[in-house]
């Protein structure tokens, strides 16, 4: 396997930073946010103000290729927030994946909707076959990655809507953290669910808290080592199951600043499997 971070949970850090962080701490690749809504000045935030963000423009992309070549990084993916339906967004999208010399995407399924899952549920099969059609002319595979508020939670309604398509073009991203949240399957379930359409991993952690005086228990992102996941055996599935992909990490807790994060995590997983040297031989 090899290991990445997502640029999404690193928001102080400028691009040049973060590429600077990520091959110090031993790390083999970025996988990089795309939004026109980057990063400026005020609080930095993991959806709002994120610095660690590029714009969906050939300039940025093309500086965030030149940042990661000059630090021995790959450009893992490209991680936007194309609506699903938005076929001219796909095409946008993977336009800037082959700038950026990078071969896949993410996108969503759509949000869920009171009384409309079936309908949606046909929609999306119908959008990812015409992805297909796209990720095969860009020669860029397009991953669906499973998330909460979505109506692809779990492994199993994510391959409902693309299990019928060449997993080559169109894979998933299978988020166990996310699915602390919504969808939750037994690991090995999902992974034999998902199959040859498991194109990418994103790993965080979760737990469940209740606030002082009652009310309903709610979600927080934890560090990698202290949540509802068992990471470590999420990680020996992964290897005895025959992944041989990306990890990324996508640590949304807020207990260490970024850089000490990065460090601790590249450390705690590569402490728990076994992935490919970084870049440069830094282990």
């Amino acid at each position: 396997m090899r290991l990445g971070v997502c640029s999404a949970c690193l928001p102080e850090l400028t691009p040049h930073q973060a590429a600077e962080a990520t091959a110090a701490a031993g790390y083999a690749g970025i996988e990089w946010r795309v939004s026109a809504e980057a990063g400026s000045q005020g609080p930095a935030h993991f959806l709002r103000n994120n610095r660690c963000t590029l714009r969906p423009e050939r300039d940025d992309v093309r500086h965030a290729r030149r940042l990661c070549d000059r630090a021995g990084l790959a450009i893992i993916g490209l991680s936007g927030y194309v609506q699903a339906g938005d076929l001219r967004g796909v095409e946008q999208l993977m336009s800037l994946a082959a700038e950026a010399g990078t071969p896949r995407i993410r996108l969503w399924a759509p949000p869920t909707t009171d009384g409309g899952f079936h309908e949606a549920l046909g929609q999306s099969i119908e959008f990812f076959g015409e992805v297909a059609a796209l990720a095969g002319r860009f020669g860029v595979q397009a991953l669906l990655e499973m998330h909460q508020r979505t109506i692809c939670p779990s492994a199993a309604l994510a391959k409902q809507v693309v299990g019928q398509l060449p997993p080559h073009l169109v894979g998933v991203i299978y988020d166990p953290g996310n699915t602390v949240v919504e969808g939750s399957e037994d690991p090995r379930l999902a992974l034999q669910i998902l199959g040859e359409h498991l194109a990418h991993v994103h790993l965080k952690n979760a737990a469940y808290e209740r606030a002082e005086g009652g009310g309903p228990w709610r979600h927080r992102w934890t560090t990698m080592d202290d949540g509802v996941l068992d990471v470590p055996a999420i990680l020996r599935l992964l290897e005895s199951a025959g992944y041989r992909g990306w990890v990324s990490v996508e640590d949304f807790s807020t207990d260490r600043p970024p850089r000490e994060a990065l460090a601790f995590n590249a450390a705690y997983l590569r402490g728990h499997a076994t992935f490919e040297p970084a870049a440069g031989g830094r282990p």
